[in-house]
């Protein structure tokens, strides 16, 4: 049972919004008071989703949102700010993924610009857009969404690269803006049921086995905790990377498999 009002009067931006853990993360703070703005790059995806939200009863915007362009990510935070009265959660969400190639030496440097500048820099331009108003709010909080990757490897060499920068970043940022009242954390995921394993059924089902809770996650599961660490409940907490991957980094299943076999 979620808190309804757990963030009543509370201004959301949330990047990446548009669908997968984005969306259900908007969905989880609606349901819970919280007034949303979906922002995201594909701007019929964030309209979808701001758009089934105000159908359900709940507050919800859309607009869309490069977070490569400091413009668009300023324009995204004072349309929150005009929108809600406040700016009050920042959740950077949005991230891109260029697929490795077939040896290391042959990776592009265009598909490694890429991925930094999606998911390490762009969450970066919205941090440096939402502090000051985050500050004003009185209680500001920015949950940013990592990945396993950032921590072992999984391949995707670029991806992995920004998502390990993210962590960093929010450590540092968290220092510097905790004097300020304002909480910098991150949710550090495994694999997740989303579009971008769509059609591939069986390759999640490969990779559950190596689960020790027995399964992937739900972009639910990873909403959930994006909400814990914004909310009041983590009033303690900052410069912190919560794990939520159903045990994968913390055992090995396959070795233990092995010394059973």
């Amino acid at each position: 049972m979620t808190d309804t009002t757990r963030f009543e009067g509370y201004g959301v931006l949330i990047t990446g919004g548009g669908r997968g853990i984005g969306a259900a993360t908007a969905r989880r703070f609606a349901t819970e008071g919280g007034r949303v703005l979906v922002a995201d790059q594909d701007p019929d995806a964030a309209r979808r989703t701001a758009r089934d939200l105000s159908e359900q009863g709940f507050t919800a915007a859309a607009c869309a949102c490069d977070v490569t362009d400091q413009e668009a990510v300023d324009a995204a935070v004072a349309h929150a700010v005009r929108t809600f009265g406040s700016l009050d959660v920042l959740v950077n969400c949005a991230a891109h993924c260029s697929p490795d190639g077939p040896r290391f030496e042959e990776q592009p440097d265009e598909s490694w610009a890429r991925d930094l500048d999606v998911t390490l820099t762009g969450a970066y331009r919205c941090c440096r857009a939402a502090l000051p108003h985050l500050v004003d709010s009185g209680r500001g909080a920015i949950v940013s969404v990592g990945s396993v990757n950032g921590v072992q490897d999984f391949g995707n060499h670029a991806y992995s690269a920004a998502k390990a920068g993210l962590a960093s970043l929010t450590r540092t940022l968290a220092g510097r803006a905790a004097a300020r009242g304002v909480r910098v954390n991150l949710v550090v995921p495994g694999t997740v049921r989303t579009s971008a394993w769509e059609g591939r059924d069986a390759d999640l089902e490969a990779v559950r086995h190596l689960y020790p809770l027995g399964r992937v996650g739900e972009p639910e599961d990873i909403a959930a905790a994006v909400t814990f660490l914004a909310s009041r409940d983590a009033s303690w907490i900052t410069g912190t990377a919560l794990v939520v991957d159903g045990g994968l980094t913390a055992i090995h299943t396959g070795f233990h498999q092995a010394l059973h076999e």
